[in-house]
């Protein structure tokens, strides 16, 4: 029997990610959306607060266990900037994102370009929960002169993996998967959910 958890999220691609990850697990996740739940407003200050907030709202709103993510990209020379507010630092969608990341990092010699995606994921087994799971992992890397390769998303052709020397854009899906963030993040999860 499978154990359906909401995922305070409308992304179709992240919801696929989550239900492969954890498939094995009896979990099954279906989206927010599809039971109506508005999407909270991220008011934390941290992404650890904004993911317990969206976790907590979808809860709520339904009655079911709940997970959120919340992950960005935190560059050092912009003081952790764009970070919390990665998908709208433009106000503009993913290319007008990197067009301004770029643009406020033309100046900065390669020996400053460090960078790094934060992914902070949440279980809450109810709206009340005191002790929800908590899975955070990162990704090193850097920020490129210009954008390279055309798969995932955000900030993925902007972003330099120095393990592959390549930015993670041009990285196969499976691979990206696999070292990135998000997929480090999940990993630590299903350890945490299996232990439950």
């Amino acid at each position: 029997m499978s154990k359906k958890i909401v995922l305070a999220s409308g992304n179709a691609g992240k919801l696929r990610e989550f239900n492969a990850m954890m498939a094995d697990l009896g979990i099954e996740f279906v989206r927010q959306s599809e039971f109506g739940v508005a999407d909270a407003e991220e008011t934390g200050l941290t992404f650890v607060e904004n993911a317990l907030l969206k976790a907590r709202n979808a809860a709520q709103a339904t009655g079911m266990p709940a997970m959120a993510d919340d992950s960005g990209i935190v560059v050092d020379a912009l003081g952790g900037a764009p970070g919390l507010y990665s998908a709208r630092y433009s106000g503009a969608g993913d290319d007008a994102n990197n067009t301004k990341l770029l643009e406020d990092m033309k100046d900065v010699p390669d020996s400053q370009r460090s960078a790094r995606f934060y992914c902070c994921i949440v279980y809450l087994r109810h709206a009340e929960d005191q002790l929800p799971i908590i899975a955070e992992a990162s990704w090193e890397g850097s920020i490129m002169h210009a954008l390279s390769g055309a798969n995932g998303f955000g900030y993925d052709p902007l972003f330099f993996v120095p393990t592959h020397g390549c930015s993670s854009a041009e990285l196969p899906p499976e691979e990206k998967n696999r070292i990135s963030h998000r997929g480090q993040a999940l990993r630590k999860l299903h350890q945490l959910l299996e232990q439950e």
